[in-house]
């Protein structure tokens, strides 16, 4: 919601200004110009990205609008089924897991965690290094070093879909000179054959175009890129937050020890406090 009103605000400050300094809307209102620009914009965005980051950015749309999930409910679910997958690993052995990781959907533990169900990814995430972890075999630092190896390339995914609107921010400003240029040609075929108020309106539709270009950049599409930035951040922090519960628990510390160290890991704005973790996992 809070970005509805961010782009709400740049839309009455920037159309309303301009009415209040004596201009009509209807002069900005050329659609060839906003064909130009956003079909350029559209094409190169397909040019230079994968279908799966086409997807992934379309897919970000109404989550960074309405459904904004890494808060401190989210985090607190994600300390609260790590605690208890590891407190029963730890009071039964890591064999009586072996259920609750093979099938997480049918888990008793996990279904009472649908938001961390709701994740395939992360859900998976934790499954895997919890099934490495019951071989017994891999040494404490040797799983450290394979989540830095996965989190560095789910990192750069997770990243990818801001980079792709970074890029089309960056380009649009150079696709609005273009609707100029294009304007300022058809406005060059008209010389000598139209009055200057005919070639003035010419112009000023030329001009439309940078507008609209600038606008669209700095006002639209790099904001939300940034936003999804942010949220890219969070999601990978969220990740580091689960690698060290996991490596703590693998290097000895109990249950309650080890989702602390996952605690501290989280940024601060929406980190639970140590109170609220242990209320919330008595809750449980």
């Amino acid at each position: 919601m809070l970005k509805i009103v961010g782009y709400v605000i740049v839309t009455i400050s920037v159309f309303g200004g301009f009415m209040m300094s004596g201009g009509m809307l209807a002069a900005l209102w050329h659609p060839f110009e906003i064909v130009i620009i956003g079909g350029a914009a559209l094409g190169i965005f397909l040019i230079a990205n994968s279908m799966a980051t086409v997807k992934k950015v379309l897919g970000k749309i109404p989550a960074i609008f309405f459904g904004h999930r890494f808060n401190k409910a989210f985090y607190l679910d994600v300390l609260g089924v790590l605690y208890e997958i590891l407190n029963k690993s730890r009071r039964e052995g890591m064999m009586a897991i072996e259920a609750d990781i093979e099938e997480p959907q049918e888990s008793p533990i996990f279904s009472k965690y649908p938001a961390i169900l709701k994740d395939a990814h992360m859900t998976a995430f934790i499954c895997d290094y919890l099934r490495i972890m019951s071989t017994g075999t891999m040494a404490p630092h040797e799983l450290e070093a394979l989540f830095d190896v996965e989190i560095s390339s789910l990192t750069e995914e997770l990243n990818e879909p801001a980079h792709a609107l970074n890029r089309i921010a960056d380009a649009l400003p150079g696709f609005g000179i273009v609707a100029a240029v294009l304007g300022i040609v058809i406005t060059m075929s008209i010389l000598g054959e139209a009055d200057n108020a005919l070639i003035g309106e010419k112009v000023g539709t030329a001009l439309v175009g940078t507008f609209l270009g600038i606008l669209a950049a700095y006002g639209f599409v790099g904001p939300f890129g940034t936003a999804v930035q942010h949220d890219a951040n969070e999601e990978a922090n969220t990740y580091e937050a689960i690698k060290m519960c996991l490596v703590a628990s693998a290097q000895g510390l109990p249950p309650a020890l080890a989702v602390e160290f996952g605690r501290k890991a989280l940024l601060p704005e929406q980190r639970p406090s140590f109170a609220e973790l242990e209320t919330s996992v008595k809750g449980r």
